[in-house]
């Protein structure tokens, strides 16, 4: 099952986490024939299921956390219900789409593929999106990655290495469907940038174990970069596509 690293932060998660880009999530519909139905799992703060709900019928989101559903985006033909990925409560064979955003490393794969398959339709599409370390100015870039590896690097947990290896190495039982890259770009205040980086399961892990936010330890250096610097960042996205095709 899932595990919940994001409850604690669930307001700052759904204030700080970066949007998707309106032209990779159109890329991905443009695969999908009929769109009655849409499933976004492990939801997170729903913004990938407002945004499919502005091209399905309905649109069905889970999530394992009640306060991460308690901050996600409404919209009259989304669905929230809390259960887990592995063992969800609908239909064989129901939807056209199934979505899993910057969630997937968390799953336990065999259950999980196996309920995909037993859910979406035959020639149904299956997409998993991400994004992984953002970049930045190089000044800051240095203070950021000596954050991310050394200070809260022993603090990740072990799936985090799904995420580094741009998903490449997760099993991905499906007629796969070659994508195109995208990123995503943002100029942020200092605040957004230290609310996004709150937001990380590791930083949450370092102040539990240890009583102390690790982004004190370079709050300073980093918000004299910032100030100095063009405040761009750059993230690179994530994107498997595949097609569930069954066998007779």
């Amino acid at each position: 099952m899932m595990k919940d690293n994001f409850s604690k932060q669930a307001i700052d998660y759904s204030k700080f986490r970066p949007q998707y880009p309106e032209e990779m999530i159109q890329y991905v519909i443009s695969f999908v024939a009929d769109k009655s139905m849409a499933l976004d799992l492990a939801t997170g703060n729903g913004q990938v299921a407002h945004k499919l709900s502005a091209y399905f019928e309905n649109v069905f989101a889970t999530d394992i956390s009640q306060k991460q559903l308690d901050n996600a985006i409404q919209a009259e033909n989304i669905v929230y219900s809390k259960e887990s990925a592995e063992t969800t409560s609908f239909k064989n064979q129901q939807f056209d789409l199934i979505v899993v955003a910057q969630a997937v490393h968390w799953f336990n794969f065999e259950p999980f593929y196996k309920e995909i398959y037993r859910i979406l339709k035959p020639n149904g599409i299956f997409a998993i999106i991400g994004y992984g370390l953002f970049s930045t100015n190089p000044d800051s870039d240095s203070i950021l990655r000596h954050f991310y590896c050394d200070i809260v690097g022993p603090y990740w947990d072990a799936e985090r290495r799904y995420l580094d290896e741009n998903y490449e190495t997760i099993s991905f039982p499906f007629d796969e469907i070659p994508a195109k890259k995208f990123h995503n770009e943002f100029t942020w205040d200092f605040e957004t940038l230290i609310g996004y980086l709150k937001t990380w399961s590791s930083v949450q892990h370092y102040i539990t174990k240890n009583n102390q936010n690790p982004i004190d330890l370079i709050y300073d250096e980093l918000k004299l970069s910032w100030q100095n610097n063009d405040k761009k960042v750059v993230f690179p996205l994530l994107l498997r596509i595949g097609k569930l095709v069954k066998e007779d």
